[in-house]
């Protein structure tokens, strides 16, 4: 909020619905990669290290907007599920680089395919050309959002 104002009825309630419809978007989304055993958390780490491959931890926590501590427990389980390995940076011996191996190259690729070519078709078959178009200008006020 801004200093002491109470926000207006109409900004109680976009926030109310968006939190709704995203929580229940995810959750739809997640479903059709059909990444099971992997966190939507995981599966964002691994998909920022497809265009990343060599970011540490503290990297991916201020990427995800996390503590590093939370991050680290992340990593850890794709290290564990062999998703990522942990490599010395080159060029300081001191930090580890977090990157994709083949097999969390190979399941981040198939999930990014999966959940967007599963939401191009809902947009497709259940929404007007009009509405995708107003989906598309919503995103860009929500992304403001997410900027400081």
């Amino acid at each position: 909020m801004n200093g002491d104002r109470t926000p207006s009825s109409s900004a109680v309630r976009a926030s109310q619905e968006v939190r709704a419809v995203i929580g229940r978007l995810r959750r739809r989304i997640r479903a059709a990669a059909g990444a099971e055993g992997v966190s939507f958390t995981q599966l964002s780490v691994l998909a920022r290290l497809i265009d990343n491959d060599g970011l540490t931890t503290s990297d991916l926590a201020a990427i995800e907007g996390m503590r590093h501590q939370s991050m680290a427990t992340v990593v850890a389980g794709l290290a564990d599920q062999g998703m990522v390995e942990r490599r010395r940076d080159p060029g300081d011996g001191r930090r580890l680089l977090i990157a994709l191996t083949a097999e969390g190259r190979r399941q981040a690729e198939g999930d990014r395919q999966a959940r967007g070519e599963w939401l191009a078709a809902e947009l497709e078959e259940k929404c007007t050309e009009e509405e995708r178009q107003t989906v598309i200008a919503a995103m860009s006020v929500l992304e403001r959002l997410v900027h400081d």
